[in-house]
């Protein structure tokens, strides 16, 4: 996916770096290209993670390719009070047909997201440096059940009021919008005020994801990293499900 990219515009781009050093993160948004690459190499380690959410950037690559770095612009994020809940969708949550969990089994959430017949981003490097993030609280799931298999999810890292969903899956007709609004419903609880969800697709912009500056973006992560609230508790291991009340949306 990237080799063009990097064989085109690495070589002349001046602004793109690239490092080896575990030590020091290199990447900073001002460097991005007009594809929202900034850099290129590193490494996937805690520390380099999360120092590159903190400055809204991210990995983003395929089996075989070097870590690539990017800061999109415009950036795609979710107001949280803005996901579309249709009337069937809003049905679907009420009827009680889907058990929800949050959790309980991330790294099979990300595997159910890695598996897509169109090749994925979610390699073998990032389901480990993932699942390292959620091991020390960073990161977290939404599991959705049916008939006590795992028929959808989502996923994401989570640092003061900021959270970034990184995937979601399902193998069941709307348990990943199901596995979306439980997510909504706990971040607005716990008191978060920034969604990002990096690129806009047509199936996040269904939903309600908008594009903002990456100025405007990094001016509201900033304020949302301050932010004295965090993810947890979480109610880990409990059979019962989550049910907080579903309203009215079109």
């Amino acid at each position: 996916m990237l080799d063009w990219l990097l064989e085109t515009l690495f070589p002349i781009m001046p602004g793109v770096q690239n490092s080896t050093s575990p030590s020091k993160l290199w990447v900073d948004p001002r460097f991005a290209d007009d594809f929202g690459l900034v850099g290129v190499g590193g490494d996937l380690e805690p520390e380099r993670l999360l120092l590159a959410y903190r400055q809204g950037i991210f990995p983003m690559y395929e089996e075989g390719e070097p870590i690539c770095w990017w800061s999109p612009n415009p950036r795609a994020i979710f107001e949280l009070h803005g996901l579309r809940v249709s009337r069937r969708l809003a049905r679907t949550i009420r009827s009680g047909k889907f058990r929800v969990t949050m959790d309980r089994c991330f790294t099979e959430v990300m595997i159910g997201c890695a598996d897509r017949r169109e090749g994925t981003w979610i390699t073998r490097e990032i389901i480990e440096a993932y699942t390292r993030l959620h091991q020390l609280g960073y990161a977290h799931s939404v599991e959705v059940w049916s008939e006590g298999r795992l028929v959808g999810g989502v996923y994401g890292v989570a640092i003061g009021g900021f959270f970034s969903g990184e995937s979601m899956f399902h193998r069941v007709r709307d348990a990943s919008k199901v596995a979306l609004f439980y997510l909504f419903e706990h971040l607005l609880r716990r008191g978060f005020n920034l969604f990002d969800t990096q690129i806009l697709n047509d199936h996040t912009a269904a939903l309600g994801a908008v594009t903002i500056p990456r100025r405007e973006y990094l001016a509201r992560l900033r304020e949302a990293l301050k932010m004295p609230v965090s993810f947890g508790p979480t109610p880990l291991n409990q059979p019962e499900p989550i049910n907080p009340p579903v309203p009215e949306r079109v």
